[in-house]
């Protein structure tokens, strides 16, 4: 059997070139359930391996694709029978191993959770990896003791498929979210998914920086990190706390004791690659009965295997709002 693959190759000068093929299923890596994929997703993450950038690819050939949803096709595992639709995020799939950019894909059963009931695999899709995330950091939230009348939960890089996703979601769940953004223009779609208000970066990076600032918030999720992460953790509420999930305002923390010792700051980072299968179950369950998959839909971009070398370069780059997702097969 055959399928179409987008197959990245490093070349002698070092650039990275993804051109579509047809691969047999010899050419599948080693494992207990084989996927039949139907859509997939671009994430930041996916254009670094698509580039080449970042170093997260090792070997070549590869396929990119952290996140795929789709119907089992083989299975050598108990929990999942042939023509069972499938939703896989992380766990270095799309990096170390071949992963959703491809109408096939062969993985670990254990890395695989059942799609929820009543979900579609493009609804999961829209979801992905960033709104597992979401919900994770929320739960982490609410079990630091965040409840909907304690106050203004901050998002930050609310432009991103994370922040948007968690404004929607907080805001379905009763929560007062504030959609931190460096790109005002999108103050009105942050509104539509719920955010209660919108504050501009530069905003909130030109108040005085001071060991301890006014508390404001009750909680946050933070995606950006960096100095906004820093300032941020100053102006939390005593027992408050803060999701942090990514790093792309940079690695470095700025900040000092106070927030932790006199208010009682909590700093809870959350990595949705490796998350226990019942953590991941539950998750997506409760995304199930909660998302607004219909209101969410203004912020979706759907695209082609051959489209996503050029969707790469966008995402790496900041030019893309909310989620685009991969039409693996283009009949389903």
């Amino acid at each position: 059997m055959t399928f179409r693959a987008l197959v990245s190759n490093r070349h002698e000068d070092g650039e990275v070139s993804s051109t579509i093929e047809t691969l047999s299923d010899e050419r599948l890596p080693e494992g207990d359930v084989t996927v039949d994929v139907e859509w997939a997703d671009l994430n930041y993450k996916d254009g670094l391996c698509l580039t080449g950038a970042g170093g997260l690819v090792r070997n070549y050939p590869h396929v990119s694709g952290i996140d795929f949803a789709g119907t089992v096709r083989k299975s050598a595992d108990a929990r999942y029978a042939v023509g069972d639709k499938v939703v896989l995020t992380g766990w270095r799939v799309g990096e170390n191993h071949w992963g959703g950019y491809a109408e096939r894909a062969r993985v670990n059963a254990d890395w695989l959770v059942p799609l929820p009931e009543g979900m579609t695999t493009r609804d999961a899709m829209i979801v992905g990896t960033a709104g597992l995330t979401a919900m994770l950091a929320i739960d982490r939230l609410e079990a630091a003791g965040l409840v909907p009348d304690a106050g203004e939960v901050l998002v930050t890089g609310a432009a991103g498929g994370v922040g948007t996703i968690a404004l929607s979601l907080l805001a379905k769940l009763g929560y007062h979210a504030v959609a931190l953004s460096g790109r005002p223009e999108h103050a009105e779609s942050f509104t539509a998914l719920g955010a209660s208000a919108v504050l501009p970066r530069d905003e909130f990076l030109a108040q005085p920086d001071k060991p301890l600032e006014s508390a404001r918030w009750a909680a946050a999720i933070d995606s950006v990190g960096g100095k906004i992460l820093g300032k941020l953790l100053k102006q939390v509420k005593y027992g408050g706390a803060v999701a942090s999930i990514g790093n792309a305002g940079g690695i470095d923390l700025d900040t000092n004791v106070l927030p932790f010792i006199l208010r009682g700051v909590t700093l809870a980072g959350i990595d949705s690659v490796m998350q226990p299968y019942g953590a991941r179950v539950a998750a997506w369950s409760r995304i199930g009965e909660t998302f607004d998959f219909g209101g969410y839909s203004a912020l979706v971009e759907e695209v082609r295997l051959e489209d996503l070398p050029e969707a790469a370069k966008r995402i790496l780059a900041g030019r893309i709002k909310g989620r685009v997702l991969v039409r693996v097969r283009e009949t389903q």
